[in-house]
Order: structure tokens, then C-alpha cells, then sequence
């Protein structure tokens, strides 16, 4: 197995897999992991013998999203954000992108970033113990990549995103449609090994050309230009700074990450 620091690569029986290492920081997606999975996408699309390309997480969590650690230590200011959010974006979109079919094997936390990346993924399949969610108005944050309603629809994906839910448990996210199928956490990784091996049996070209067929249906109805619009949009938002946001980052900085989120968390009324 060969490591690049922030991520773990290997391939098996056809199947290239990608683990995001970094358990220490809950499996962050900070820009030297994005370009890392960059790095390894390259490899696993431009390797013959790979089929199938697996995505995971190191420990007991898939990814707690983009790192706001990282960000609150960078301080990024008006244009310095459009560099961040376009590694943000692409990243995500080389799974819906990618010519070979892309799995997340999600368990723990997917929220934010990771979870967008999950969504773009042709498979999500996680533990029981997994949950989900777009927390990122709740801090003053807009969304980077918009491709949730393009899941779930517009009246689902509106109160998960305005209402910025991070606590949306496997079996209602199998309901939803975000994920494939709920396995148990023992059997995580094993499953979504099956679920790779069947589609690495099928001819490679049958299978790259039935999944842009899939892709193109969403794509002619305007997807992937509503995802940059909203990206643009992102840009404002972020470039400009709310006051939320500023706020959530002048606690974070002062007294550290975990009061931030209590303070965040303390502004919104307890769900019944």
C-alpha cells in the first residue's frame, strides 16, 4: 500500500482504493487532501486494470468535511477564496466525472464537502452508524457544490440545506435516496468490495458507456451548469464574509474549535 501522507492507495482485484487519511482530524478535506485525491484519481483513471474506484476513510469516520481548521489558520480574504472553492468543487465532480464507476463506503460522520463528494459518487453505501448532512448555513458558509437536489429534490434538499441538518441518520438517508444500501459496520468495507467485484465482472466499455448515458440525462437538463452557478454564487458569499460566519471564526480563533460549535449550536432551537 502506498501512502501520499494524507491519503492511502492500493488496488485489488480491479478495484482501486482510496482512504483519506487523516483520523486524527476526523478525516478533514483540507487542500493538500484534495490535491492528494487529485493525484490518485489520475492514477486509478489512467490504470487499465482498474475498474472500479472505491473511496473510504481511515477509523470511524468517513469525513467531517471541508477543515475549517485550516481555513480559520489561512484567514482567506475576498479573491484568495475562488482558488479554494474551484479545488473544492473539482475535486467532488471527478466522481460524478470520472469515466470509471466511483463508490463511497461511508461510515461515521459525512457532512459537508464529504458528503457532496459521497453524492457525487455512483454508489453510496455506509454502516448503520453513519450520518449525514450540510451543517454549513448554521455557520455562516454557503454550499460548493449544489448537486443535493439534483438527488433527493428540491423540497427535501431545501430543508436539509436551510435548515443546515447534520444529523440525518442511514436509515433516512436510504429513504432519501443519498445512500445505495445500509450495511452493517462490520461489514462495510466487504460489501462495498461485492458491489465493486460484480461491476469490475462487466465489460469496462459497456460500463463507461451506460454510465455517461446515466450522467448525460442530468447533464442535458442542465446539471453541471447549475452546479457552477451555484458555485458562483458560493464565491460571493464566502469572498464577502457573513457576519455569521465571521463571528463563528473570531470564537474559533480566540477560544478554539470546539466553542465555536457550541455557540454555533446554542443559536437554534432543540428538534422535537
Amino acid at each position: 500500500m502506498k501512502s501520499l501522507d494524507k491519503m492511502l492507495y492500493s488496488v485489488s482485484d480491479n478495484i482501486a482504493i482510496l482512504t483519506i487519511n487523516r483520523p486524527e482530524r476526523r478525516n478533514a478535506l483540507d487542500a493538500e487532501t484534495l490535491e492528494q485525491i487529485n493525484i490518485l484519481m489520475d492514477r486509478a483513471e489512467n490504470d487499465e486494470k482498474v475498474r472500479v474506484i472505491l473511496i473510504n476513510g481511515k477509523g470511524d469516520t468517513f469525513s467531517s468535511g471541508f477543515d475549517l481548521k485550516d481555513q480559520m489558520e489561512k484567514d482567506p480574504r475576498g479573491e484568495q477564496w475562488k482558488p479554494i472553492l474551484e479545488l473544492d468543487y473539482q475535486t467532488i465532480m471527478r466522481f460524478w466525472n470520472s469515466p470509471k464507476p466511483t463508490i463511497a463506503a461511508v461510515k461515521g460522520a459525512c457532512l459537508a464537502g464529504a458528503f457532496e463528494l459521497s453524492l457525487a459518487c455512483d454508489f453510496t453505501i455506509c454502516a448503520r452508524d453513519s450520518f449525514f448532512g450540510e451543517p454549513e448555513l448554521k455557520f455562516g458558509a454557503g454550499i460548493v457544490t449544489m448537486v443535493l437536489p439534483w438527488v433527493i429534490g428540491m423540497k427535501a434538499a431545501k430543508k436539509i440545506i436551510l435548515l443546515g441538518q447534520d444529523n440525518i441518520t442511514s436509515s433516512t438517508a436510504l429513504e432519501l435516496g443519498i445512500v445505495s444500501e445500509v450495511t452493517t459496520n462490520a461489514r462495510l468495507l466487504k460489501r462495498s468490495m461485492q458491489v465493486a467485484k460484480h461491476i469490475s465482472v462487466i465489460d469496462p466499455n459497456l460500463v463507461k458507456k451506460t454510465k455517461k448515458a446515466i450522467n448525460q440525462s442530468f447533464e442535458i437538463a442542465g446539471l453541471h451548469q447549475a452546479l457552477e452557478k451555484s458555485l458562483e454564487i458560493d464565491y460571493q458569499i464566502e469572498s464577502k464574509g457573513s457576519p455569521d460566519k465571521k463571528k463563528f471564526m473570531e470564537i474559533a480563533r480566540k477560544e478554539g474549535m470546539r466553542k465555536a460549535i457550541k455557540f454555533r449550536d446554542s443559536r437554534f432551537p432543540i428538534d422535537e
